[in-house]
């Protein structure tokens, strides 16, 4: 957990390049590696993909998540004062944060396991990946569509390996 909690400080630290206005945003280039577990699960947009991307992908995304959620809940302490807000959206936050380092922890875990990689270089690799995919959703209801198939991907891989994608909680979107 304090893996978790490291990583999501250091995503949040790092800035990532804006594309121009009128340019959509593009994943993180990523090197292909043969040694990577890759996705077998079709009609995904994740078929085809290396598991620690994929994973990567989907911690990026509820790590945007849960800064909205974070954000509106502070408003809501300070700015605005609702209690219920709050209380719903802090929540929200904290289901996010944790289903955010789900995804880290499978992801540094499949590139440990698959390339062999450090812990730190293992959370050096993804990180990218998972912050591209946070900074390009704009709102909740896209960061909620983009979440939308991730949970099919984290019970594909708990079915596939469930040694790596162990948490046996269900995934909420």
């Amino acid at each position: 957990m304090a893996v978790g909690a490291v990583v999501l400080a250091a995503f949040a630290a790092q800035a990532a390049p804006r594309p121009k206005k009128g340019e959509p945003a593009a994943p993180a280039p990523v090197q292909v590696d043969k040694r990577d577990r890759v996705v077998t699960a079709p009609g995904t947009p994740f078929h085809g993909r290396a598991y620690w991307q994929a994973a990567a992908q989907c911690g990026g995304i509820y790590f945007k998540l849960n800064s909205v959620y974070s954000d509106a809940a502070i408003s809501a302490k300070v700015i605005k004062p609702d209690p219920a807000a709050y209380t719903r959206l802090s929540k929200q936050a904290e289901t996010a944060s944790m289903t955010a380092t789900r995804f880290f922890d499978a992801s540094e875990q499949f590139l440990v396991a698959d390339r062999k990689l450090a812990r730190d270089d293992a959370v050096l690799t993804y990180d990218p990946v998972a912050n591209s995919a946070g900074e390009r959703l704009k709102s909740v209801d896209a960061a909620l569509q983009a979440a939308k198939p991730c949970a099919e991907l984290y019970q594909t891989c708990r079915s596939a390996h469930p040694q790596t994608c162990s948490d046996t909680t269900a995934l909420t979107n």
